[in-house]
């Protein structure tokens, strides 16, 4: 499936840093490498050189000239990254001097590769599956401990490994059926649909297992969507300030200085939160302040998590109840703020708009805070562990659907496996169950790479970094 030239490109971000990366790979790539590559005595080395041995030397133009003192590596097919033979070249990492080395190579006979097509080939070449393959670019754009630790889980094959028991129990019982069909008088299938029936239902708790757990995988990559609700001069934009570490948002005594929304992605405690501070919810006549208040109610309902921010020294009012109305079947963080003032609003007064479903359903959570004095904020983030990820997510064995295309694949196979309990229970033939258990074998086959088409293939690796 692979052309025949030889790619090269820079592998580390094009700025300046101590050290630079220019990687070579394909038919030619040791040939290249050797022929601007001298070790420190003027030899030309690396073509002979020992597979994964680092050389110091220098980087030449065709003159002879040095460009830079660099060390080389020759990684010989089938063992490197892309499964070709590789020459990774460590030079100083200013922009210019990584150029004039990339130049070089290409001059060379490389051509310049393609954003992901060292990450292409390796899955071509078959290195990495497909799931496997997406798990680089995941690692790459972690931008929290957890999602990182659930991207490593994937390059690692965790994900891969269930995938393929399941698809070779599903070939198993295909290639059964296939072989009594083909020769009943040797090969009963007497009771054949309720052992199949069983083992089925083995299959199908699995894949609801990883699709459970999907919506955590999305919270995982993508960061928790935070909105910050409440009335007028409660103490929001009092709170994205301390979230965020600096004066972000304008704080006085004045009721509904905030009318437009504020947006800020913070992390702590190995999570990401895309915060939104909104206008004060409240009755109002000025037109601005209004479209500030719509904007308020239209991100709250559209939010992971609704941090709910109560003056505890004013009464609970209509607007309280309004907010509470919107936000009562999200998940909620109520902080009971301005504690160290006299408090006339009790938990049990917010509950009782609430209602007991809520706490129920551990999805309302009241912590009592000061955002002036910074009070509460420790027990505000272990809240937010709990109630999201309850230490889950920890285990290094744990797998988390994070991706879309994953999540379809399992989805559809769980169709086609609960298609074939549905031939079961109606007594069908036996050749009814192969072709829904070979669909479900298909989709589960997608998410490595074996039933995708090149089209699909490149628009994965066309979203990777230039170098990987």
């Amino acid at each position: 499936m692979l052309g025949k030239d030889t790619i090269a490109a820079i592998a580390t971000g094009l700025s300046d840093s101590g050290i630079g990366i220019i990687r070579i790979s394909g038919e030619q790539a040791v040939k290249i490498g050797n022929s601007i590559f001298r070790t420190v005595s003027g030899t030309a080395i690396l073509k002979k050189a020992e597979s994964h041995k680092m050389y110091h030397g220098y980087v030449v133009n065709k003159n002879g000239n040095a460009v830079d003192e660099v060390m080389a590596v020759v990684m010989r097919s089938p063992r490197s990254f892309t499964g070709e033979d590789t020459v990774e070249i460590q030079c100083h990492g200013g922009v210019l001097v990584m150029k004039k080395i990339l130049n070089l190579a290409l001059e060379a006979g490389a051509r310049m590769a393609e954003p992901g097509e060292f990450t292409k080939r390796a899955f071509l070449n078959g290195r990495m599956d497909l799931s496997r393959a997406e798990a680089v670019i995941d690692v790459i754009h972690a931008q929290n401990e957890y999602a990182l630790a659930s991207s490593v889980n994937q390059l690692k094959g965790v994900l891969s490994d269930k995938i393929c028991s399941l698809r070779k129990s599903i070939l198993y019982e295909i290639a059964f059926i296939e072989s009594a069909l083909d020769d009943p008088e040797h090969i009963s299938i007497e009771g054949y649909g309720e052992q199949l029936y069983g083992e089925i239902n083995q299959w199908i708790d699995t894949l609801i297992g990883l699709l459970s757990a999907s919506d955590s995988g999305r919270i995982l990559k993508e960061g928790i969507n935070t909105v910050i609700v409440g009335k007028p001069n409660a103490g929001k934009s009092s709170l994205l300030n301390l979230l965020v570490g600096e004066e972000r948002a304008i704080v006085t005594e004045i009721a509904g200085t905030t009318r437009d929304v504020i947006q800020e992605m913070v992390s702590f405690s190995g999570m990401t939160f895309h915060i939104i501070d909104t206008a004060g919810i409240r009755s109002t006549q000025d037109i601005i302040e209004k479209i500030g208040v719509e904007l308020a109610k239209k991100y709250a309902m559209g939010a992971d998590l609704v941090l709910y921010v109560v003056d505890t020294s004013v009464a609970l009012d209509d607007s309280d109840r309004e907010i509470i109305s919107i936000i009562r079947n999200k998940n909620v963080i109520c902080l009971m703020n301005k504690s160290d003032l006299d408090p006339v609003v009790r938990e049990e007064d917010i509950l009782s708009l609430f209602g007991d479903h809520a706490a129920r359903n551990h999805k309302l959570s009241m912590i009592r805070t000061s955002t002036r004095e910074g009070i509460g904020m420790e027990e505000f983030q272990k809240k937010v562990q709990d109630m999201f990820y309850k230490g889950k997510v920890k285990s290094n064995s744990e797998v988390v659907i994070a991706n879309m295309r994953h999540q379809e694949a399992m989805r559809e196979a769980l169709e086609s496996l609960e298609l074939v309990q549905k031939s079961i229970k109606n007594g069908m033939a036996e050749d009814f169950y192969s072709i829904d258990l070979m669909n479900a074998y298909k989709a589960l086959g997608r998410i490595l790479g074996e039933e995708v088409d090149d089209d699909l293939v490149e628009e994965i690796f066309s979203k990777f970094c230039m170098g990987k």
